[in-house]
């Protein structure tokens, strides 16, 4: 019981320390769209003030290019702390000083969506420590019980012993060294103890029914949480497809904007819309892609199967 304790334990934490990597390798790809979309909106403030000193742009499409230069340089600080944050929680977790020089090399860029249905995940009792715990504790229970029964039965002890003597009393008083054997059978049953054994006898296996429905219980709640966990999954993997079909879709919005924008039939309001809807496809993608590398940890989790 202790060594599946120690397991669940185990697993627990490899949980937590998988979601706090992915919420770092999460926010290191959005500090990198802030600073893509930063470059961006300084590009095209560049673009507008130029524009001004030509008199073919007004000083209000400056201040609103303006304005999202310093949202976007707002949004990279925030990003740059929470990325500071996120690694200083995954030190601790993995016992490490907080400020712990580290940066991670993982690129969920190449997570793609098929059309192909999953694998139906299937439980497996005995890889879930937890359920092993709970089992413990049945066989536990039986046994306290057979423990409880054997304290009526009859008990049967052999005695021997070999005494040593001098002088002895083999031949009278004789000063010699003699001993003698004696071997005897000792039988204790067990008469009347006023109930008290039976009583705990029926608690004991009480005991052992109540183990047994928790037991099916957990089994029951671990099944659910696998389907959920594989639901997930799926839903996860069909997110992703939809944000990489806007993000396609936002670029080309993008580059279109851009086009009109030097060719001077749109205006600059035009292509901060463009850029922000570039920025949100971008991040929802990022945010589907870390979701589906998160559900596939919560899935084996869910399994039992979580190892390092």
């Amino acid at each position: 019981m202790a060594a599946n304790s120690a397991e669940a334990q185990k697993q627990l934490t490899l949980y937590n320390i998988d979601q706090a990597y992915w919420t770092v390798v999460s926010l290191k790809h959005k500090k990198t769209l802030a600073e893509s979309f930063l470059s961006l909106v300084k590009k095209l403030d560049s673009d507008v003030k130029k524009m001004i000193r030509e008199g073919v742009a007004t000083k209000a499409d400056g201040l609103k290019v303006g304005v999202k230069v310093n949202e976007a340089e707002m949004a990279l600080t925030q990003v740059d702390n929470g990325l500071s944050l996120a690694k200083m929680y995954l030190c601790q977790l993995c016992g490490l000083p907080a400020k712990y020089v580290f940066d991670v090399d993982d690129n969920v860029g190449n997570v793609t969506y098929s059309n192909t249905p999953q694998q139906t995940a299937e439980l497996n009792a005995d890889a879930r420590p937890e359920l092993r715990v709970l089992q413990n504790s049945i066989d536990i229970s039986r046994q306290t019980t057979n423990l409880l029964k054997a304290g009526q039965l009859p008990k049967v002890a052999l005695a021997g012993g070999y005494t040593v003597s001098n002088p002895n009393v083999t031949n009278s008083f004789e000063k010699k060294f003699a001993g003698l054997w004696n071997v005897g059978v000792i039988v204790s049953v067990p008469v009347w103890n006023w109930g008290d054994v039976a009583y705990k006898v029926r608690a004991s296996k009480n005991a052992t029914t109540i183990a047994t429905l928790e037991y099916n219980e957990a089994c029951e709640k671990v099944e659910l949480q696998v389907n959920q966990s594989q639901f997930r999954v799926d839903e996860a993997y069909k997110r992703l497809s939809m944000a990489q079909s806007n993000t396609a879709k936002a670029e080309e919005n993008l580059r279109c904007a851009n086009i009109g924008f030097r060719e001077g039939v749109m205006e600059s309001t035009a292509v901060i819309e463009a850029q922000t809807a570039w920025l949100q496809a971008q991040s929802q993608k990022i945010d589907a892609e870390i979701d589906v590398k998160l559900s596939q940890v919560a899935l084996s989790k869910a399994l039992g199967t979580l190892h390092e």
